[in-house]
């Protein structure tokens, strides 16, 4: 990772051993599982961002494939753009930069505001190289990446056009109308589908819209209740129905995604 600055004072960052150290002395070790941690202040990673069980429960659900059919479009539609680096922002358990790394040749990286997220993507064990960062202040050089990918999380436009090459790309992933469709049916009485629009990014144009979408099974309660709390909705609902789902023993609902590539201008 030869394009990392220091959090501290934004100069470039170099591997010693086992540590990365700035001309001035900052210096960040490297954890036994292979990341680095490049967030600064009293909030170090461990008490912001998704928590061990999240994290855990949220590896095990995508580690059996029930979102297969994105990680599978996400690889092809990457592998059209010839990328030579990848960035995953706000990475989380690693599973789709694994997919990524797995199936293109090209270096893949990855960050997340989570150091649990980021100590299980690192465990994975594959090509890709992650670190703790916040996306409001990624520390990696300017015009240093061919190609970042953004699923499910808020906008930092500006950081975007920071990190990417001219001409390069950023696919971004957010839900089509009929996402969950079948779940938010069994909880709600009046269910709404998500709005589809695409949102307009300075310094970026939009190249292509691709619209996957499939359905899955989950015949485990546990499944049914990791799922749920990878949503919004989690923290939004009522506990009486919260119940509605919970009880359910199996559950075949639509996964609708929006891919959408942006190119730098």
């Amino acid at each position: 990772m030869d394009f990392l600055l220091c959090p501290v004072c934004k100069s470039e960052l170099t591997r010693q051993d086992r540590s990365f150290v700035c001309e001035k002395g900052h210096c960040f070790d490297i954890a036994k599982e292979g990341y680095v941690n490049l967030l600064t202040g009293s909030k170090s990673g461990d008490s912001i961002g998704d928590n061990k069980d999240m994290a855990r429960s949220r590896k095990a659900f995508l580690d059996k494939g029930y979102f297969s059919s994105l990680s599978d479009a996400l690889c092809n539609t990457a592998e059209s753009l010839h990328p030579k680096t990848v960035l995953d922002i706000c990475c989380g358990e690693g599973y789709y930069a694994e997919k990524i790394a797995d199936n293109l040749n090209c270096s893949v990286y990855g960050f997340d505001l989570s150091k649990e997220m980021i100590r299980l993507a690192a465990k994975r064990k594959s090509r890709a190289e992650f670190f703790v960062a916040n996306m409001a202040g990624i520390p990696i050089a300017d015009g240093s990446i061919d190609c970042a990918i953004h699923l499910f999380a808020p906008f930092c436009e500006k950081e975007f056009l920071r990190v990417i090459k001219p001409g390069g790309y950023l696919i971004s992933v957010s839900p089509g109308a009929k996402h969950l469709w079948e779940m938010k049916a069994a909880i709600y009485e009046k269910p709404y589908e998500n709005e589809e629009n695409s949102p307009s990014l300075p310094g970026f144009s939009l190249e292509k819209a691709i619209n996957a979408v499939s359905h899955i099974t989950l015949t485990d309660s546990n499944d049914i209740e990791s799922l749920f709390k990878m949503t919004p909705y989690y923290y939004h609902t009522s506990a009486q129905d919260k119940a509605k789902l919970l009880s359910l023993d199996t559950l075949t609902t639509c996964v609708d995604f929006y891919i959408r590539i942006y190119r730098k201008d």
